[in-house]
Order: structure tokens, then C-alpha cells, then sequence
């Protein structure tokens, strides 16, 4: 029975599923790199406060991660994807890193890369760009230290200063000079985190693209590319056309992810993103046609995702991992919607039902029949009847 009750406005309505996509493609190597940024799957059994304590199940996180792998993508490790931030604490970010980085050693050719921040301390106005460099470098010895290669995530607590861009430079050239082998530098918008407004030291996009620019001139050595999540294509090319040789431009652009990638006779971007642990076969498929050729069948594997994707980093932004880790219990890979800090209950019971319908429709539910009793299951819980 693939036959689902979902709610409609104000009536309910019966759904129908269509069936999985066909994501065969050549056996051929990628031509862009690819990260996923992935998520962290709870254990619902823990006893613990959700919003106070976060509890996840380890084996189901790994398992997870090789179910990227497998597909190809290199894993974006304790990012945002993973709550970091929103009930993911550094403690356990760290704990979360030494696994993954050990579990990847076991796997040929799976590639991590890991969060650094400042999320162990409280960001405080009154923070100086010094006591704000120690805290970075307290999280990147941690990381390095168990293997791992970093990704260099935004300060919280630089945003909370309301700091110049001079101060970004400072602390970010200070750094990097730490850094044993070439970063990520993550560029994250406040429609994903609204900490961060103001960040580079500027509200003006524009602005705060001249520091970031001059921070990366000054210390292109020790940098391998920037992600920038701004959700703006406009933005990400113009800096792309603007990067000092060698630093590649990861797209971060959740609504905009198919072009970037696909590119134009002046460059490309690769790709870090969140909505790729969500839609990981499609894309997979997708990357390998682009590799052969085949922009034609890229844009049709890819184009009927990007208004899922829109729709589940959809404003509040910063609540799309409901939506990353609901299509993931509607595929078979978890056994419950259970999510650390209780963030299974940021979207409403309207924008599961239309996810539903927009990963059908994208041919993301592999097996329709589970997916079906799932989501009755669900909306059943939620009062749909």
C-alpha cells in the first residue's frame, strides 16, 4: 500500500507515491569534489532532557557515514547538519570527529574533514580578538590532534563583538598560521545561524566579501577553498571570479547547488552541502553524468531536488535539519524521528506533508512502501486521520 493521508490546507487528502528514481549512471570518477554535511541520529532511549543533553546513537551515526561514502562524498563532519549549535555540544562534536575520522580509516579513500570553532565558550561583546584566537586554537589542536582535517567554522563569538574586519584578519591569519595542512574556511550566513548578522564585520554583503577576500590573499597557503552559505548565486560568483589561484569555491548554496556546480566558461564551484546527506543517490548519479559529459541527464537528476531543497532549508533556515533527518527515517536510515534537542518539532505538520510529496516526486523515497507506512505513521501521531 503506497497510499498516504496527508493534510492539504484544511482537508486531507489521499496521496499516491510514484516510484524510485533510476540513478544508474557510468563508472566513471567525479570531475568536482564533493562534501556532505552530515547528520547525527539520536538515541531515543537515552534518559535524558532533550533540549538539555544531546544522546546519540553511535552506530546508527556511523552506519550513516558509510552509507555516504559509499555514494562517493567526502563528509563535512560536525557542522551545523550535525546540530552543531543547536544541541550539539563541542564535547561532543569532538567525541563525533575521533569517531568518524577512526571509522574512515577503515574504508578506502573516504575523506573527513572536521568543524572548528569557538562554540566551547560563551560569545560575550566584551571577548577580545586574542581571547577569541585561543579559543579556535583550542578546538583545531583538539581536531588535529585526533587526526582530522579542519574546516575553520564562523566565530559566534567574533559576530557578538560587532568587531571591524582588521579583527577578522587578525584572528583568522593567526590561526591559520597554526594549521599543519590546508583548511576549509566556512563562510555561514545568518539566515542558517542569526548569531553570525554582521559577520566579516559587515551587514553589507559586498563589504564583508572585500575582508573575507583580503584574509584569504594573506593566507592562501594554508587554504585548500571556502564554502560560503548565503543561499545567494549572484554572491558565490562573483567571489568565485574573485578567489586568489589555488583556493577553490565549495558551494554552500543549498537553493542554488545545480548550477553552481554545473558552472559556466569562466568556473565552477565544487560543493559542501548540507542537502546533499538528503539526497545523496540522486546527486551521486548526477556528479558521475557531469564527469561524462552528460550535462543533459546532471540538470534532469538534479532539478527535480532543488524545490525539495528549498522547501527544507525553507526560512527559519536554521531549522532544515528536521527535514535532512525526517527523509532519512522515511528511507530505512534510522529506526525513529528522534532528533538531539528535541528538533523534530521545528517544522509543522504542513511542511512534512509537502516534503513528502517533493521527494517522491524527486524520487528519493527507495522504498515506497516503508516510506508510506512511515509517513501515515507520522501524521497519524500529528492528528492526521
Amino acid at each position: 500500500m503506497t497510499e498516504v493521508k496527508l493534510p492539504n490546507g484544511n482537508r486531507v487528502e489521499s496521496y499516491r507515491l510514484g516510484g524510485p528514481g533510476d540513478f544508474s549512471a557510468p563508472d566513471v570518477a567525479w570531475n568536482r569534489i564533493a562534501f556532505a554535511a552530515a547528520h547525527v541520529v539520536a538515541d531515543p532511549f537515552a534518559e535524558v532532557d532533550p533540549w538539555l543533553e544531546p544522546a546519540i546513537d553511535w552506530d546508527a551515526t556511523m552506519a550513516y557515514r558509510h552509507h555516504l561514502w559509499r555514494h562517493g562524498f567526502a563528509i563535512a563532519e560536525a557542522m551545523d547538519t550535525a546540530q552543531r549549535g543547536m544541541g550539539l555540544s563541542w564535547e561532543h562534536a569532538l567525541d563525533l570527529i575521533r569517531r568518524s575520522v577512526k571509522e574512515a580509516a577503515t574504508v578506502e579513500g573516504a575523506k573527513v574533514y572536521s568543524g572548528v570553532g569557538t562554540d566551547h565558550v560563551a560569545p560575550s561583546p566584551d571577548m577580545t580578538p586574542g581571547a577569541i584566537r585561543d579559543a579556535y586554537l583550542e578546538q583545531l589542536e583538539a581536531v588535529e590532534g585526533v587526526g582530522g582535517r579542519v574546516i575553520l567554522m564562523a566565530s559566534r563569538a567574533l559576530a557578538a563583538g560587532k568587531r571591524p574586519g582588521e579583527d577578522y584578519i587578525r584572528v583568522y591569519s593567526d590561526v591559520l598560521s597554526q594549521a599543519k595542512e590546508p583548511v576549509i574556511i566556512h563562510w555561514l550566513g545568518d539566515m542558517f545561524d542569526p548569531a553570525l548578522e554582521g559577520y566579516w564585520g559587515s551587514t553589507d554583503v559586498a563589504t564583508a566579501m572585500d575582508t573575507c577576500l583580503a584574509m584569504l590573499r594573506e593566507n592562501a597557503a594554508k587554504i585548500d577553498g571556502i564554502k560560503i552559505s548565503l543561499l545567494s548565486s549572484e554572491a558565490e560568483i562573483t567571489m568565485r571570479r574573485r578567489l586568489p589561484e589555488g583556493i577553490r569555491m565549495y558551494t554552500g548554496d543549498d537553493f542554488n547547488y545545480a548550477e553552481l556546480i554545473e558552472g559556466d566558461e569562466k568556473g565552477h564551484s565544487d560543493a559542501l552541502l548540507g542537502i546533499f546527506d538528503a539526497i545523496a543517490p540522486a546527486a551521486a548519479s548526477a556528479l558521475k553524468h557531469l564527469a561524462a559529459g552528460n550535462s543533459e541527464r546532471f540538470n534532469a537528476l538534479l532539478e527535480p531536488t532543488v524545490p525539495l531543497s528549498r522547501h527544507i532549508f525553507k526560512a527559519p533556515t536554521r531549522f532544515y535539519k528536521t527535514g535532512v533527518v525526517f527523509l532519512a527515517w522515511l528511507n530505512g536510515h534510522q529506526s525513529h524521528f528522534t532528533m538531539v534537542g528535541g528538533q523534530e518539532s521545528t517544522r509543522s505538520t504542513q511542511h512534512l506533508a509537502e516534503l513528502f510529496r517533493l521527494a517522491d516526486k524527486a524520487g528519493l523515497l527507495a522504498d515506497p512502501e516503508l516510506a508510506a507506512r512511515r509517513m501515515n505513521l507520522a501524521m497519524q501521531i500529528r492528528g492526521v486521520a
